[in-house]
């Protein structure tokens, strides 16, 4: 179950926060109710919140209580593609700006966190773990590097925490195990670190099925993460295949994993960037909230029975 355990201070932001606290194997948790989901699974829209501001390209997002928090990058220069790879690249590096957005439940900006430095501007998928929310921001090039912030939600004090020789595009706290766990570009690769960044294991990832874009912890022992494939039609095109998978924190087994084919406004998969799950405590089933759309966007809610 859900805990709250955290108070927001009041002079910067008007509300609580919450944590995730449960158990292993928590048969009224989320991971229960996520191992119930099929590919029959029907996704309710139940709510589209207009964002009033610019999202830019959202890339992850956490929820603590009545606020949502987004990570973006605001592309100011577009990486181009080099004809032969320099340096071990493949691309430019680009411009651009990264940013932690916080919203309130009416779509409202609140604040602008900026994140980066230098040619590391890319936010990736985000974790709150009771105490901070944790922001890798990297190059906008894969096998590239990357910085780990953690934000303290009650000051909005950020801090730079270690460095990464890689694209990292998503991470996960464990706050209990004082371990990170991490994503590359295209998840890849997972890693594992000390809070401080000592490199505790690196694995490559055996499934192909989809790229994971955000991770979330949920329990003591399991992490979801959501993400997309760009697949080739037969007139051409690209279609995109959307899923969730219910991971091991540690071990990266796949306990669960479904597609979804609910699409945007913008016609994206709603699992193309920041996604955010959480449970219906009350008539059970999964709560979804997703920004799959880049610019003038709005947040989307879905549940299911």
């Amino acid at each position: 179950m859900r805990v709250l355990t955290t108070i927001l201070s009041t002079a910067l932001l008007v509300g609580t926060v919450s944590t995730v606290v449960a158990t292993d194997d928590d048969t009224e948790g989320l991971t229960s109710e996520f191992k119930q989901l099929e590919r029959g699974t029907e996704w309710n829209k139940v709510d589209e919140l207009d964002l009033d501001f610019n999202i830019h390209h959202p890339q992850g997002m956490t929820k603590i209580e009545d606020r949502y928090y987004i990570s973006s990058v605001e592309i100011i220069e577009k990486p181009q593609k080099y004809e032969q790879p320099k340096d071990g690249y493949d691309r430019t590096a680009g411009k651009g700006i990264g940013h932690l957005f916080v919203v309130n439940e009416k779509g409202q900006l609140l604040k602008d966190i900026e994140l980066g430095e230098g040619d590391m501007y890319h936010p990736g998928g985000i974790d709150f773990d009771g105490e901070h929310i944790w922001v890798p921001v990297a190059e906008y090039r894969p096998y590239s590097k990357s910085i780990m912030y953690k934000v303290d939600p009650e000051s909005n004090k950020v801090s730079d925490v270690f460095e990464v020789d890689d694209h990292i595009g998503g991470v996960v706290s464990d706050i209990e195990k004082n371990r990170l766990y991490g994503v590359s570009w295209g998840s890849r690769t997972y890693y594992e670190w000390s809070p401080k960044g000592k490199v505790k294991s690196v694995e490559e990832n055996p499934s192909h099925f989809i790229d994971y874009q955000d991770c979330e912890g949920i329990d003591e022992k399991n992490m979801i993460c959501s993400g997309l494939a760009g697949l080739p039609t037969d007139d051409g095109g690209t279609y995109e295949l959307g899923g969730l998978a219910l991971l091991d924190k540690k071990s990266h087994e796949i306990k669960h994993e479904v597609p979804v084919a609910e699409f945007s406004p913008q016609h994206h998969v709603i699992t193309r960037n920041p996604v955010y799950l959480e449970t219906k405590e009350e008539e059970g089933g999964v709560r979804l909230y997703a920004v799959p759309d880049d610019d003038d966007a709005a947040l989307l809610i879905y549940e299911t029975e």
